[in-house]
C-alpha cells in the first residue's frame, strides 16, 4: 500500500508563486494544505482553484505557522514547501519512490535558488539542504525567526534525496533588497530574545566576514555579477542586524 503524502505550505500574498509550487506538487501529493495569512491578492484563489485546502490564520511568526501548518494535515507524512519553491522532475521522481517505501523519519533535498533568472551555484546558496519530508511528530520546526529550520527528533533516521528543490527567490534587486530591511528588523528581535547581544567590535567585523564567506570563501566570484550583488546585499544584512539589535539593547 503506498504511503500517502499532507502537502503544507503558508502563504502571504503569493499569487506570482503559489500556482507553480501547487502544480508541481500534484503528482505526489494526496493533499494539499495551504495556510494563508489574509492575503489580499489572488492566493486563496488560486490555491482553492488548484484544488488546495486553505486554511486561514494569522501570521505567528515563521516558525510557529509551519508548526501550525503540520498540524491541519490529514496524513502522517508531512511534505513541506515554502510558496516560491518547487520540485524538480529530479526530485518528483525521488519522493514517488520514497512514497512506496518510507524507510526512514525524515528526507533532505538540496535547494538550488534562483536570483533574478539566474541559478546560482555558489555564494553559498547551493547546495542549500533542507529537510522538509517527514513524519509527523517526530521532530519541528526550530530556529530563530525569520530563518527556520525542521529539527527531527534526536536519534532519528534522516535520508538524504536526489534532485533539487527548485527556489525562485527574488525576481528583482529591489525585492531582495525590500527584504533585507524586513527580515533584518524580525531578526534583530529574535536575537534580542534569546538573549544575544550586539556591540561595535561585531557591528564592524561580522559584514565584512559575511561578505568574504560568500564572495571568496564560498565561491560567490563564480557566480558573476549576482554573486557580487548577492555578496554585499548578505554583508548590509549583517550589518542592519547587528545595528537594529544595538538599538533594541539600548532602548529596553
Amino acid at each position: 500500500m503506498m504511503n500517502k503524502i499532507s502537502a503544507v505550505i503558508i502563504t502571504l500574498n503569493e499569487e506570482r508563486n503559489i500556482g507553480r509550487c501547487i502544480t508541481s506538487l500534484q503528482p505526489v501529493a494526496d493533499e494539499v494544505v495551504v495556510i494563508d495569512s489574509l492575503s489580499t491578492d489572488q492566493t486563496q484563489a488560486i490555491a482553492r482553484e488548484l484544488g488546495a485546502r486553505v486554511v486561514e490564520q494569522p501570521f505567528l511568526g515563521h516558525i510557529e505557522q509551519k508548526n501550525f501548518a503540520i498540524e491541519q494535515a490529514t496524513h502522517d507524512i508531512i511534505l513541506s514547501l515554502d510558496a516560491d519553491e518547487s520540485l524538480s522532475p529530479e526530485l518528483t521522481k525521488s519522493i514517488l519512490q520514497v512514497k512506496q517505501r518510507f524507510d526512514a523519519n525524515g528526507y533532505s533535498m538540496n535547494r538550488l535558488t534562483n536570483y533574478c533568472g539566474q541559478w546560482i551555484k555558489h555564494s553559498g546558496w547551493y547546495p542549500d539542504t533542507k529537510l522538509r519530508l517527514f513524519k509527523k511528530g517526530e521532530g519541528q520546526w526550530t530556529g530563530v525567526n525569520p530563518h527556520d529550520k525542521y529539527e527531527l527528533n534526536k536519534g532519528l533516521k534522516e535520508v538524504h534525496l536526489k534532485g533539487d528543490l527548485f527556489h525562485y527567490s527574488f525576481y528583482t534587486i529591489e525585492e531582495h533588497i525590500n527584504q533585507v530591511i524586513k527580515f533584518s528588523d524580525i531578526s534583530a528581535r529574535a536575537k534580542f530574545e534569546k538573549g544575544i547581544r550586539s556591540n561595535w567590535f561585531k557591528i564592524a567585523i561580522k559584514p565584512i566576514a559575511r561578505f568574504v564567506k560568500s564572495f571568496i570563501l564560498k565561491a560567490g566570484f563564480l557566480d558573476g555579477y549576482y554573486g557580487w550583488i548577492i555578496a554585499r546585499k548578505s554583508a548590509w544584512a549583517t550589518y542592519l542586524k547587528y545595528t537594529k539589535l544595538l538599538k533594541i539593547q539600548r532602548e529596553s
